[in-house]
């Protein structure tokens, strides 16, 4: 099967006009016309990513986030893409990325599906109400923010959340956006969620959401994106059989001092 026949299946779901205009997912390294007959599913195109794509034998990487994000003005030993796509390119290993097309098309419901949100919504819509990045639902029973705190760490398998507002407040309605939520707090806060689940959430932004009634847990860039690996190798394991299917083990890509 070629690299092209694999990315029409995928795009058939997930397809790249969903994705924002900022954004560069599809096929950044390599040949359409070449063979797989294995695929390496990961988050990031990293070095180690990489080696580990090839130790299995792998002649395409699927990543969610995009090696190629802007211009690149050389490709050489001297910068960490030019590097990269090098190895890709000597390894005979072609990249695919799909980004925000997949946060509009999967990642939003599949992250409330996890924190089992009920009759969840989109959290900004992207193009009609329909789809969009995040969502907003109620959880299955009220709680604490403690709870949910550990409620979170738990489904999503990280070590750790961070936390603004009182531990001991009940919350109920709850939104969610896999990745960096910064930008997105404000339609949280439209949608008047009791919190926010999100991650990459800076000092004055989770005190002053914390000030504004909303509490926010945040469980890391990693933390919730990190459930795309299972979700697409689950997706190729049913629609293309054939194909080998490797995912990246879980491993936060940070570790925690000071404790």
């Amino acid at each position: 099967m070629r690299v092209k026949d694999i990315t029409e299946i995928i795009e058939w779901e997930i397809p790249l006009d969903k994705a924002l205009e900022w954004d560069n997912p599809g096929l950044l390294v390599g040949d359409e016309n070449a063979q797989v007959e294995r695929v390496y599913l990961a988050l990031d195109a990293t070095d180690g990513v990489i080696a580990r794509a090839k130790e299995v034998g792998a002649q395409l990487l699927l990543t969610h986030h995009p090696l190629i994000f802007s211009g690149v003005r050389n490709v050489t030993e001297s910068t960490f893409t030019g590097r990269r796509i090098r190895e890709l390119i000597r390894s005979g290993i072609s990249c695919y990325a799909m980004h925000t097309n997949f946060d509009v098309c999967v990642m939003g419901k599949l992250a409330a599906g996890k924190l089992g949100l009920q009759q969840p919504r989109v959290l900004e819509p992207c193009g009609g109400e329909e789809s969009g990045i995040g969502s907003v639902g109620t959880l299955p029973e009220e709680m604490s923010l403690e709870e949910l705190a550990k409620r979170t760490a738990s489904v999503f398998g990280i070590s750790h959340v961070k936390v603004f507002g009182d531990a001991g407040r009940k919350v109920k309605l709850a939104a969610v956006c896999p990745g960096s939520g910064k930008s997105t707090v404000k339609y949280a806060l439209a949608q008047q969620a009791d919190v926010y689940i999100t991650g990459d959430i800076d000092h004055h932004t989770g005190i002053d959401a914390a000030a504004s009634g909303m509490a926010v847990i945040d469980a890391g860039h990693y933390g919730i994106e990190h459930i795309y690996t299972a979700y697409m190798k689950d997706f190729l394991e049913r629609r293309i059989p054939e194909l080998n299917v490797t995912e990246e083990p879980f491993g936060e890509p940070f570790w925690i001092g000071g404790v």
